[in-house]
């Protein structure tokens, strides 16, 4: 086991907790009919059974305090004339529900106010439950009921009659159809009430735009025979679907229902069990839930990347028919209780399994408890069939874990289910900027020497000397205007130098703080190199370096005079200026072999260090 990877989960360790039997829900008579539902449904009130009843369909409401061996007699919930076949809680009212029949008939309930199962009337003197009222439109039997998560009494039924009808309660009404080619098998609603997804035999998938009536979205799903099952996963774009593949293997499926031609990476097999797997999305945890139908196991997978993570099972020798799973709000934040799920055994009890996430700290637990659905709708019946829909206010589990009853989350306070990542341009801009704030700190002291600064390069030194040269040129032309001066008298030697101190940046010594320029100054500055061969040469050169750095310094007619300047001046002037022009000349040339000596031994003092650090480096290794 050495070296394995294990993902990194908060739920990695969550498990299953069975229930004694004696805190189960025993002397239960589940209903035999083949129908393909859940037959269980629960709240954090009560549970529903559909019961095994004779003289008309019946299904039984338990107090879920009311744990242990219930009376034989007990008050049913009646009022169809055939098996009750699905029955669902009212998402924002606990005591209500609805229930689906053979008899093609969906009806209503309230459960009464002070409602027990152990009361100490006589067998004879309890009475039933009667529907609140029946809503009729289905010509053949209703196999499933569903409330809209987001709007107030909107109510879906699908029926053998191929249709999904969608309930206006408030006057009794069906509003909108969504017509199939064969029986509905599952339905699940979005988020936000707006949409719908389903599973049918005629092995399709369908996500409906439900007020508009019509499919948005319609591919091939299993391909099995048997039923498949689909569960719109919370806030997601996405559904979960569970099926069979045509070798009878059992398939879990992702999509993706903004292109869901096919599952996302594929369909994932499961085993080889005969029995129909139901799924159940946990929206705050992001887990999904998967029960079979004849056997024992509950499996749970955790969305992560856009696909599902496997992270362990419960396993139990007692087969399930039935399960149902505790809405968020009703978990014991005290156990650190995950979710709840409600398993018939033997059709004879019901019992309860927690999961459970093993920590330490009796504290809230906010990391696994993000805010959950409360019993406030986001919009009413007539609000959402014109067209307006939304998710409704979540509450705060903090608030219950203490005692002090639900209280709303604001939406902007509510975290998504999917955190985007924290932006870090802003952190990390700050490190760079102090980095680079010593160099400039570092050439401050600069300032101090008015014109010190980086090493001169080539165009540089250049200008430099070519403005020199250009000073004793325009000299020699106005000597070579006024016949009767001496040149003697034109040369100044005090302003010589000074002229030349005027760039000090020139021939500045390279700071030690730059050795990258110093470095690569060698290469450069060798190429400056002047060349005292005869005065009228030397006269020439300067005029050339003049032209090419100085277009400026002088009128257009005067390059040509100021080049053949020396043939009209006398002979004794000629050679006064060219000794005195080659002078400083010579001087310029000692102050760049200076420079260039300290270039070089800079050079090599950069080497030495060089070469240190590299011997420091291998004697580490």
């Amino acid at each position: 086991m050495s070296g394995r990877f294990v993902r990194a989960s908060k739920f990695r360790h969550v498990f299953g907790r069975s229930t004694k039997k004696e805190q189960c829900y025993d002397n239960i008579r589940v209903s035999a009919n083949a129908w393909d539902t859940n037959l269980i449904k629960v709240n954090p009130e009560y549970l529903s059974v559909n019961w095994q009843a004779s003289g008309g369909g019946a299904f039984a409401v338990i107090p879920l305090e009311e744990r242990g061996k219930l009376p034989d007699r007990i008050p049913l919930f009646r009022g169809h004339t055939a098996a009750v076949l699905d029955t669902d809680w009212n998402p924002f009212h606990d005591d209500l529900l609805a229930s689906a029949s053979d008899d093609g008939k969906v009806a209503l309930w309230k459960v009464p106010e002070d409602f027990t199962l152990k009361s100490k009337k006589k067998p004879d003197e309890i009475e039933d439950v009667s529907p609140v009222s029946k809503l009729a439109g289905h010509p053949r039997k209703v196999g499933h009921v569903l409330f809209n998560p987001a709007a107030e009494n909107v109510l879906a039924s699908a029926s053998g009659d191929y249709t999904i009808k969608i309930w206006d309660l408030e006057n009794g009404q069906p509003r909108l159809t969504l017509n199939h080619g064969d029986i509905i098998q599952s339905l699940s609603w979005s988020a936000n009430g707006a949409m719908m997804v389903t599973t049918c035999r005629d092995k399709k998938l369908r996500v409906w735009d439900t007020r508009a009536q019509k499919p948005a979205l319609e591919t091939p799903g299993h391909s099995g025979a048997k039923n498949s099952r689909v569960v719109w996963m919370g806030e997601h774009d996405r559904v979960a679907t569970t099926g069979f593949s045509k070798m009878s293997d059992r398939q879990l499926g992702l999509w993706d229902i903004r292109a869901a031609r096919e599952p996302i990476d594929g369909f994932q097999i499961l085993d080889q069990i005969s029995g129909v797997c139901m799924p159940f999305w946990d929206d705050g945890t992001n887990v999904l839930f998967l029960a079979g139908k004849g056997d024992g196991n509950i499996r749970y997978y955790e969305y992560e990347n856009d696909k599902f993570e496997y992270l362990s099972q419960y396993s139990s020798p007692d087969p399930q028919r039935g399960v149902a799973i505790m809405p968020k709000r009703g978990v014991n934040t005290h156990e650190t209780e995950l979710t709840r799920a409600f398993k018939s055994v033997n059709d004879q009890y019901i019992e309860p399994i927690s999961f459970i996430a093993p920590r330490r700290a009796e504290a809230f637990q906010s990391d696994i408890y993000p805010p959950c659905q409360g019993t406030k709708p986001a919009v009413t019946a007539s609000q959402w069939f014109s067209g307006k829909d939304g998710i409704p206010p979540k509450i705060s589990l903090e608030s219950v874990h203490e005692g002090t009853g639900p209280q709303e989350v604001s939406a902007e306070n509510t975290p998504s289910s999917v955190q985007p990542p924290a932006p870090q341009s802003k952190p990390e801009e700050q490190p760079v900027h102090k980095e680079r704030e010593p160099p400039q700190a570092a050439a401050a002291p600069a300032t101090i020497g008015a014109t010190r600064g980086p090493p001169p390069s080539l165009n540089e030194n250049k200008e430099s000397l070519a403005d020199i040269a250009s000073k004793y040129d325009e000299k020699s032309e106005e000597s070579s205007d006024d016949e009767t001066s001496s040149f003697e008298e034109v040369p100044k030697p005090a302003e010589r130098p000074t002229a030349g101190r005027a760039h000090p940046s020139t021939f500045a010594p390279i700071p030690a703080s730059t050795p990258t320029s110093a470095t690569a100054k060698p290469s450069e500055m060798p190429s400056v190199a002047l060349n005292p061969q005869a005065g009228a040469r030397s006269t020439s050169s300067t005029s050339t370096l003049t032209e090419g750095s100085m277009p400026t310094a002088r009128a257009p007619e005067q390059p040509s005079s100021a080049s053949t300047g020396h043939r009209s001046t006398p002979s004794g002037s000629l050679s006064g200026a060219t000794q005195n022009l080659k002078g400083h000349l010579d001087d310029i040339r000692s102050l760049v072999e200076t420079q260039n000596s300290s270039i070089k031994a800079l050079t090599d003092k950069i080497d030495k260090l060089t070469s240190e650090v590299e011997a420091l480096k291998t004697q580490q290794r």
